[in-house]
């Protein structure tokens, strides 16, 4: 036999096994094929954690936030569209051959290509950070409110700028994944170049920065370029952050530390929003207008349903 169809064989019987082990894993942890009562019952206990968990992806101590942030805190809570979201997470994670197709290209492509674009190739890993509820009681906006422009920073596949974008007559994105920009076009969304979007000769009504802050190499500079895009007076900042704050940048397929770092303190939620508000956003030149505290939402794999990371989502307003 020669070489090359020892190396066939070899590679099919490795995807054999690999696709074998996956649905034997995947068999395992399926309530219904528990045969012991109370391995069973542990099964389901952690698929119904998620929906007991949700009032702690919500839960605030106003006491422990800054005497200024106080009244600034909105209360949140799990809504239809959330529900909606985790619902539909919920099934997907269902489809098996999906799933395994899923599984098996990230496993050969992850080394050199980023998760994010893995996603946008896929078409999944889709995102929720609000509702359009939620958005607009933050930004204190009715229904019909109308904007004029729009820019939505690291927008991935475009999911959470639709939430946003029945508000404003022009709606601009950034994405540094190339699948995730042609995802972001076939929505008929303007995609500008990251090193552009500050520069192109007009300023926008709201700029969104959702998980950004963590996940770029120049944070400080991005808040500073952010403040100068804003429409003077009227311009807003909707900017959501995960706590606990762990900074890293995504190349390729490996995770580097940034060049910026941004150091926030505290060791709990409140704390670390504190001090966001106090220091970082402060020194930036915005004040909080508001803030609320939310499940960032992933959909799920063969393995979850759905993946959850904590929120602290702000309205800023910049100042001189």
């Amino acid at each position: 036999m020669c070489h090359s169809q020892m190396r066939s064989l070899v590679f099919v019987a490795w995807i054999i096994v690999y696709v074998s082990s996956l649905l034997t894993i995947r068999r395992m942890w399926t309530g219904k094929y528990v045969r012991s009562p109370l391995a069973r019952t542990l099964i389901f206990s952690m698929v119904k954690e998620g929906e007991s968990a949700a009032p702690e992806w919500y839960r605030c101590c106003p006491d422990s936030l800054g005497e200024s942030l106080r009244p600034l805190f909105v209360q949140s809570h799990l809504d239809p569209d959330t529900q909606a979201f985790l619902k539909c997470s919920e099934e997907k994670s269902g489809w098996l051959f999906t799933q395994l197709y899923h599984s098996f290209f990230s496993t050969i492509f992850s080394p050199i290509v980023s998760r994010t674009s893995i996603n946008g190739f896929l078409g999944r890993g889709s995102m929720f950070v609000f509702s359009g509820d939620q958005f607009r009681r933050l930004l204190q906006i009715s229904l019909d409110w109308q904007g004029n422009r729009l820019l939505d920073l690291g927008a991935g596949d475009g999911g959470v700028t639709d939430v946003m974008a029945k508000h404003f007559q022009e709606v601009y994105t950034t994405e540094v994944s190339a699948p995730m920009r042609w995802q972001l076009q076939k929505k008929n969304y303007t995609v500008l170049d990251i090193d552009e979007w500050h520069s192109v000769g007009f300023q926008y009504d709201v700029i969104s920065c959702l998980n950004l802050l963590d996940r770029c190499d120049h944070p400080l500079a991005l808040l500073r370029d952010i403040k100068h895009s804003l429409v003077p007076g009227t311009g807003r900042l909707v900017l959501a952050v995960v706590l606990p704050f762990q900074p890293y940048v995504e190349i390729g397929g490996k995770w580097e530390r940034p060049e910026e770092h941004l150091k926030v303190g505290g060791k709990v939620w409140e704390e670390q929003v504190t001090h966001l508000s106090n220091d970082v956003f402060r020194g930036a030149g915005f004040e909080v207008e508001a803030v609320t505290r939310l499940p960032y939402l992933c959909e799920g794999d063969l393995y979850k349903d759905f993946y959850v990371l904590d929120d602290a989502v702000f309205v800023l307003r910049p100042v001189e």
